[in-house]
Parts: C-alpha cells; structure tokens; sequence
C-alpha cells in the first residue's frame, strides 16, 4: 500500500522502527480484558460526536468481545490518529498522513476518511474535516496531477528519503510521484459520496472544479493517442517494481482508449499499463464527478467531458479487456498491453479485481464481477496464499507468503454466505498479532510476523467491514468467534 513496499523504503521504514517485522503480545497478555488501544481524549487528532455515538451504537451490537474491542480500536484510527484540521485563509484545510509515513496520499486519504461520510450529515465538525479534505485535494491535484503523494507544506522538498533523486518533474509540495490512475479516482469518489451525503455545496468551488476538470484532462492525455504525453518516472532502486522501462514511460502498448497507469495502487510498477482495476474505477469515478459537476455547479460542459470519458474508457474495456477463465467463461485481466498480450492476478491493494464492488466499480451481484474475484481467490492467482494463519491475497508490494488482511475484509463484503463471512472474521480475529489493530500484511502460517503496525486506511476498512455487516448480516455479529 501506500508508501511502503520497496526494499529500499522497508529498509529506511524499518530503521525507524515502523516497518519492522513485529512482535505479537504474548498469548497471556492477549487472553486478558480489551482495553481500548485508542489515545487518550485529550490526545485524538480529531473528534466527531457522530463518530463517537456510531462506535457505541454499534460495538453493543457485536457479541464477540474480541471483535468489539478490534472494532473500537480500529473504526476511529484515521480521526484519532492522522488528522490535522486546520484552516487556510479562513476555510477548513485537512491534511490526513497514511499513518507511519509522514505524508498525504489522495488514495488514503480518500479511502480513510469514506467510512465516516455517512456521518456527516449530522456533524458539523466532521463536515468541516471533509471540506478542507476535498480542498486540500483540490489544491494537491492543481499542483501536479501525476503525484501521488503530497507534502503538507506546498513549498517543501519531499521527506520519502526514496523520493530524492528520482527522475521526474519533482515539484516543491510533491512527496512521490508515481502516476496511478486511482489517485484522481479516489478524489472523485469521496467528492461525490460527500455531495450525495450532504448535499453541502462549500468545498466546490472554483478551486475544485479546476481541479476536477485538469484530473479528467490528465485521463486524457495518458490514453496517449498522440503521443507518450509529459509524464516519465524512473528510479534508481534494487526493486524493478520501482520504476519504468522505456525512459520511464513504461511498457509499449497499443492505443485502444484505455488509460496508461505508470504504477499500480500498491505503489508497484505495471507490467502492462493498461491496468484494468484502475480503468473500471475510472469509468465509475468519471460517472461520479459528472454528478457532482453537474448538480453542484450547474456545469453541464464539465459534466458531459467526464461522462464522454467515461463511455469511450467502457466501451474500451469491453472490447479489449475480458479474457478467458480456463473454464469456458471470461473474467476481467488484470492487465492488458493493447497488442493481446495480458496478465491474470490480483493484488490486495485497491482498486483490485475482487474489490471492484467496494469502490462502485462493479455491481456486487454482477456476474462477471463475481467470476472475477472468485478466479482471484483461488491458485489461478500467483499472489494468492494458503497457510495455517489464513488465506488471503497479497501482492509483490511485500512478496511471498505474505497475506493482506485488506484482501480478507474484502472477500467478506464480497460474500452473501454465511460460513464464509463467519471464517473471514474468525482469521481476522486470529491475525493481528494481539495489537487490537489490522496490518499491512502478515506472513500467512505466523500472524506474530507482519508489516506496519499504523496502517490506517487498513483499520477503517475493517471497521467498514463491522459497518456493513451490521447493516446486511446482524445475526452474524451477535455470534461468538
């Protein structure tokens, strides 16, 4: 996930004691009463009334005191833990960091603070939170749309010691620079799911729908149908994953209207830049921000660009995209090269195959979708792991063996069947490492061995997870684990 996965980072991360494989509690530690991992009071980042009543409401609803107590820990992390809430020139701004990096990337930043916009509505605290998010993004995108990560001070030099030298437009305020088509994706969405929750027109102004309009322009030029366009990024590293062939404008391909993508949301470069999770959500998010145009500002011309957009990615992936199962059906690629060259996996990073659903890239029900992620659950994946921990699906970001617990959540709110969900929850139970919060990964036979023990976006998925369950499968959550 963000920010962390190369060697090179893992070894400065892990210098600073962040990213070192950790150690579980021991078992009798574990085996005591759950008390609350969160910081006290007076230390929480952020604190929102709604937020606070959801934790109650809902935690007296989960009847396994382990589950609760993971719920409680997890649900509030970004708030508690990696908001800074200020203002600019008299407005909200927010700068939200992953957790163990000292940064702000739009794809976590995005994704943490989602699973609170349902509350928003009734806090104006947290209203306030979100409209400096979606200004602050507005700003970080207006800045340089290709970044991926953004400094808090706009003038700094990046912090990431991976970032120094790299070969690319670095810009003052830019902490990474890895072009991912989902970065602009996630904007998008939180966007609309704030204006479709609120109906609160403050944070788009003219500074947003600039920014809207240079993020579906910047689609555009990287479909490269005249020419490479201006983004190249190499780095001089012991992971090829960490840069791009070809001067750094990646891969060859053949332009059939799909978006290029310099790297996948695991920060990993692509194979084949026609990545196909990231151009399903483009389609969506375009849809999204077309709304949002339209019935923020009244700006149809902006409205019908994204929704042009849209169409033509759709039709392009229709066309180009599917591939076929083994089985005499076809299933989504993970990527594509345009020439009919295409890689089959998944990685747990979202956007991912099996997580088309949780971002509304993919109705749940649909049966492609459905083929798709259960093909990716399976040995057909090369980065899917079975061990005696769990199973899951992990990535090259942190390599072999090594399971996500996102991939878990995931195929939990993928599923309508019981035992799979009741299996789910019980390996999630089972895997943090007696922390009382999810990880980046862990190795799938020794839960005591895993990655990031602040991982932010990770605990708020998990606590989307108890949100969703609590809504579709209550009777589930008033059983023992």
């Amino acid at each position: 996930m963000s920010g962390i996965g190369t060697p090179d980072r893992r070894t400065v991360l892990a210098g600073a004691g962040a990213l070192a494989l950790s150690t579980a509690l021991p078992a009798e530690a574990s085996a005591q009463a759950f008390v609350s991992k969160r910081p006290p009071a007076g230390q929480r980042r952020f604190i929102s009334k709604a937020v606070e009543a959801e934790i109650r409401r809902v935690k007296a609803k989960v009847a396994d005191p382990e589950l609760a107590w993971l719920f409680e820990n997890c649900y509030p992390n970004t708030l508690d833990t990696t908001v800074e809430a200020s203002t600019l020139a008299g407005r909200p701004d927010t700068f939200i960091i992953t957790g163990d990096i000292n940064a702000m990337w739009l794809r976590d930043s995005s994704a943490q603070a989602q699973t609170y916009v349902h509350l928003a509505a009734r806090d104006a605290d947290l209203r306030r939170l979100f409209q400096g998010l979606i200004q602050r993004q507005a700003r970080c995108i207006l800045l340089d749309p290709y970044a991926n990560a953004y400094m808090k001070d706009p003038a700094a030099k990046s912090n990431l010691e991976w970032s120094q030298v790299d070969d690319t437009e670095m810009k003052p305020g830019v902490a990474e620079r890895k072009w991912e088509i989902d970065s602009l994706c996630y904007t998008m969405r939180i966007a609309h799911a704030y204006w479709t929750n609120t109906r609160d027109k403050t944070p788009f102004d003219d500074t947003w729908s600039r920014a809207a309009r240079l993020a579906v322009a910047t689609f555009r030029v990287q479909q490269r149908k005249d020419g490479p366009g201006p983004y190249h990024f190499q780095r001089k590293a012991a992971a090829p994953t960490d840069s791009l062939p070809m001067a750094g404008f990646g891969a060859p391909t053949r332009k059939v209207g799909l978006i290029h993508s310099g790297f996948r949301p695991s920060d990993d470069a692509c194979v084949y830049p026609f990545l196909i999770p990231s151009n399903l959500f483009a389609v969506s998010a375009l849809r999204k921000v077309a709304q949002v145009h339209r019935e923020t500002r009244g700006d149809d011309a902006a409205a019908v660009e994204a929704e042009a957009l849209a169409t033509e990615v759709d039709a392009a992936l229709r066309a180009h995209a599917l591939v076929p199962d083994g089985q005499g059906g076809q299933v989504w690629a993970y990527e594509i090269d345009g020439f009919g060259n295409w890689i089959f996996m998944d990685d747990a990073n979202v956007p991912s195959l099996s997580g088309l659903a949780l971002i509304g890239a993919a109705a749940r029900e649909d049966a492609l979708f459905r083929r798709t992620a259960a093909l990716a659950w399976s040995a057909r994946n090369p980065y899917f792991f079975a061990g005696t921990a769990a199973q899951g699906i992990g990535g090259p970001h942190i390599g072999q063996d090594m399971i996500w617990p996102m991939s878990i959540i995931t195929h939990a709110m993928n599923s309508d069947d019981d035992a799979v969900i009741r299996q789910c929850l019980s390996w999630l139970k089972a895997t943090h490492g007696g922390t009382g919060f999810m990880h980046e990964s862990f190795n799938k036979d020794d839960p005591k061995t895993f990655t990031r023990s602040w991982f932010a976006w990770a605990n708020g998925l998990f606590g989307d997870l108890i949100l969703d369950l609590e809504r579709r499968k209550p009777a589930l959550l008033a059983q023992q684990y």
